[in-house]
């Protein structure tokens, strides 16, 4: 069977197959052990992707001003990274990547969603957009971003089926509309998930004209904040599906804009001595983030499921710069630097993560469908290329065992307000930015410059070259689209 001829449902129709052979008599399965009243061996699995969270928005990554009692526990409970990234500086591409370990330039998906409401129109024939796009005064030619997630991808959800796991969506999904729903890719319970990258409101019954209401989140009391009634609805899916192994991705659709929060919170933070964090109102939201947090935990604790229970904790990208900021890293959602794709990353798995462990080894979003898939005795999809590697084996070594590769990528080949298409790559402690108009390279040492004040480009040539070689072999392995020169723009300058 080729590449080609192996698509998701021929790789869930296997699955299937493999996990009925393990119900045959003489064969052990998890599940039939646990009717024969023997404890659940397989792990839960709890992911949080919070929305726009910067890399210092914890306690534990050094806020004085932002409380977050919660997250800081995930991280005394279990292993923090200091080098955690978003595969984009957007959120979709970032979703995607989350979902399937599979990098944004592969997927299509380079850039954020535009919803419905955004102009987004569904076309008729249900196919993503391949013309590629720019106005005259634009000197590059940029791919046209998708639509939606292709259904024939394998997400998280999908692989851990055949394996007797209930799966449920909570929050924001922005991966497509309708036909691309959360339920439409293998979770058994979308709740808040659609084409919107922001809620309308944070407060019940969610509703703002021109945007309309969330479709798969019916109000139940108004006023209500919306990060806490995702915790109260994470707390019920928990309670409900105790008794067979879950996957819950908790994607909070907080931090986003707007900037809302509850007045409490709000008047608590007012009264706070600021930082170069200073927003009363956006320490609030990060607050409710993390009630939500310690609500799971919570559950988790009460029902005894907390020691088979893997919490991973990250963010989509980074922090937006005016809101929040993000120093000692460069800049903030929407660029190239570390503001805008180093995030925190948690992850808490009792007695077989150390507790307060600390790794420096870069991971990145394609990482957590290899190592979740791992962890729960599933095979990675075959005939697809699989982006992200298992950090199964560095956990359990408390960071003694490094990961099995030399670098990391990204490819952003669209304009946003001033920044040009980009890629990077990022291998050892060493950074290249590569941008597609203007100045070609910006190359930093992170080990030594974390906020990428000193550009080595000009004074170490030869490893811009040979990372420029890496990256362009990584691009044509993807198969990513690539930014063109406009023909409209060089005539307009004649």
């Amino acid at each position: 069977m080729s590449k080609n001829d192996f698509t998701r449902r021929s790789f869930l129709k296997a699955l299937g197959l493999g996990a009925a052979a393990l119900a045959i008599p003489g064969c052990t399965s998890v599940q039939g052990s646990r009717m024969r009243g023997s404890p659940q061996t397989k792990p839960n699995f709890v992911l949080f992707l919070i929305d726009d969270m910067g890399w210092t928005d914890a306690g534990c990554y050094g806020s004085t001003y932002y409380d977050t009692p919660n997250i800081d526990r995930l991280a005394a409970e279990g292993m923090r990274f200091t080098d955690g990234y978003a595969a984009c500086a957007v959120c979709s591409p970032t979703r995607a990547a989350v979902m399937t370990g599979r990098y944004p330039a592969r997927l299509g998906v380079t850039d954020w969603i535009r919803s419905r409401f955004q102009g987004g129109k569904i076309p008729e024939d249900k196919k993503n957009p391949t013309q590629y796009v720019g106005g005259k005064n634009k000197k590059l030619l940029c791919p046209p971003n998708a639509l939606w997630m292709e259904s024939e991808e394998i997400t998280i959800a999908e692989a851990l089926k055949p394996a007797g796991y209930t799966s449920c969506h909570i929050g924001k999904w922005h991966l497509g509309a309708d036909d691309w729903y959360p339920d439409k890719q293998g979770f058994d319970f979308n709740i808040g998930g659609c084409d919107y990258g922001q809620p309308p409101t944070y407060f019940d019954p969610y509703y703002r004209k021109g945007q309309g209401s969330i479709p798969t989140l019916k109000p139940r009391r108004q006023g209500e904040y919306l990060t806490d009634r995702e915790g109260d609805e994470a707390v019920s899916f928990i309670r409900r599906h105790k008794d067979k192994p879950f996957f819950l991705y908790m994607a909070h659709y907080a931090v986003h804009t707007p900037i809302q929060a509850k007045k409490d919170l709000i008047e608590k933070y007012k009264a706070k001595e600021p930082t170069n964090q200073k927003n009363p109102t956006y320490a609030a939201m990060v607050e409710s983030v993390d009630d939500a947090v310690g609500k799971i935990c919570a559950v988790l604790d009460e029902l005894k499921l907390a020691e088979n229970t893997i919490i991973i904790f990250t963010s989509d990208n980074g922090g937006l710069m005016g809101p929040t900021n993000n120093a000692p890293l460069r800049a903030g959602k929407g660029h190239p630097y570390e503001g805008g794709i180093r995030e925190p990353l948690i992850v808490r798995w009792p007695k077989v993560v150390k507790k307060g462990a600390v790794s420096h080894e870069p991971v990145t979003s394609v990482d957590y469908f290899p190592t979740i898939c791992r962890a729960a005795g599933v095979p990675l999809p075959s005939g697809r290329d699989i982006d992200g590697i298992s950090i199964l084996d560095h956990l359990k070594s408390n960071g003694a065992k490094k990961l099995d590769r030399d670098a990391i990528y990204w490819h952003f080949p669209h304009y946003r307000g001033g920044i040009a298409p980009y890629s990077i790559i990022r291998a050892g402690n060493f950074k290249l930015l590569k941008r597609y108009e203007g100045k070609e390279f910006e190359l930093y040492n992170l080990k030594d410059d974390l906020s990428e004040k000193n550009d080595l480009a000009e004074k170490m040539p030869d490893k811009v070259k040979e990372l420029d070689a890496k990256l362009t072999k990584w691009l044509k392995a993807t198969g990513a689209k690539m930014p063109r020169p406009n023909p409209d723009y060089a005539r307009a300058q004649k």
